[in-house]
């Protein structure tokens, strides 16, 4: 073999025992409000010996039932330990011990070019684990998906098809980088992954609390953009225009206003609802902040306390 093949299939060989298969059965209304179960499939690995598994949560939101299978043909009943729509991570809990964990990627020093590999169960193809190569051809993606806006993402050209959601994505170690996420329908090689390192932190936080808790100003806002510059005359040209705040919330309780436009905080600039969201998912729930705010046309300082932010967890299906 030649010296790819050997870096590909001894990466491979280290991680393929710890992928997984998952498929579930979600209960779908036709036109006529009759309900059939319908099948679908997904991938997804290990991250804990005693049965904790990473995969995304678009594989089995909705489920009515999951089963995963393992490298060596065994099969458990999965639940869910918890759900994360906003970066479509989710752990799945089966019921068992000294299961093979990856190697995960400890820091984020990913370089433009390195090689990639996807490992997943696209299609449900029967005969294990299907293997994809290629490089990492950016980093730092941005994409909005029917539910959120995801960022931070690995762009690669190896091939993630239905099915490979929720599978590692390796490098030539072995070493686990990602987890396979989204494809663009359509576009040849251009495929994402999250990063495993957030990854990781999300999954730690389903295990513990069955949910994220992530930090929240309670308020919504939009972009400020020319025609509401023009329409309502405001003193900026970029910003966050408050819609409203929520009752009773340390938002209204610090000052904050439906009409107010937030440009600032501590000391940072806050140019659209995308760094709005990037300055908070920095700090935590509880924390302290100091907002720069315009009320008409006057600019004042509000500190208010981040507070948790509402679940996120889908409801059960009826």
């Amino acid at each position: 073999m030649s010296d790819f093949d050997e870096t590909v299939t001894s990466a491979v060989e280290r991680v393929i025992p710890s992928v997984v298969n998952i498929s579930e059965v979600k209960l779908i209304r036709d036109a006529y409000l009759r309900v059939h179960p319908v099948p679908g499939v997904g991938s997804g690995f290990v991250i804990d010996g005693d049965g904790g598994i990473l995969t995304n949560a678009h594989v089995i939101m909705g489920s009515r039932k999951i089963t995963v299978t393992l490298e060596d043909g065994r099969s458990f009943e999965g639940t869910v330990r918890g759900l994360d729509t906003i970066m479509d991570l989710a752990v799945i809990q089966i019921d068992a011990s000294d299961l093979p964990v990856p190697e995960m990627a400890e820091g984020n020093n990913l370089k433009i070019g390195q090689m990639a590999i996807a490992i997943g169960s696209p299609l449900g193809l029967v005969g294990g684990p299907t293997v994809t190569a290629g490089v990492i051809s950016a980093l730092n993606r941005s994409i909005q998906t029917e539910v959120t806006f995801m960022e931070g993402l690995i762009q690669t050209d190896a091939a993630i098809n239905p099915g490979n959601s929720g599978g590692p994505l390796i490098n030539s170690k072995g070493v686990v980088m990602g987890i396979n996420s989204a494809i663009i329908p359509f576009a040849q090689g251009i495929g994402f992954a999250i990063p495993i390192q957030p990854a990781m932190w999300i999954a730690k936080q389903l295990i513990e609390h069955g949910e994220v808790v992530r930090p929240w100003i309670a308020i919504n806002a939009v972009d400020v953009n020319p025609k509401l510059v023009a329409y309502y005359n405001l003193p900026v040209d970029k910003g966050v225009a408050i819609t409203n705040v929520v009752p009773g919330s340390e938002a209204e309780r610090s000052g904050v206003e439906a009409g107010d436009i937030l440009v600032g905080i501590d000391d940072t600039d806050i140019n659209n609802v995308r760094d709005l969201i990037k300055v908070i998912n920095k700090h935590e729930a509880g924390d302290s902040i100091v907002m720069e705010v315009y009320k008409g046309r006057e600019r004042v300082r509000l500190k208010t306390v981040l507070e948790k932010a509402p679940s996120m967890r889908p409801q059960v299906p009826v």
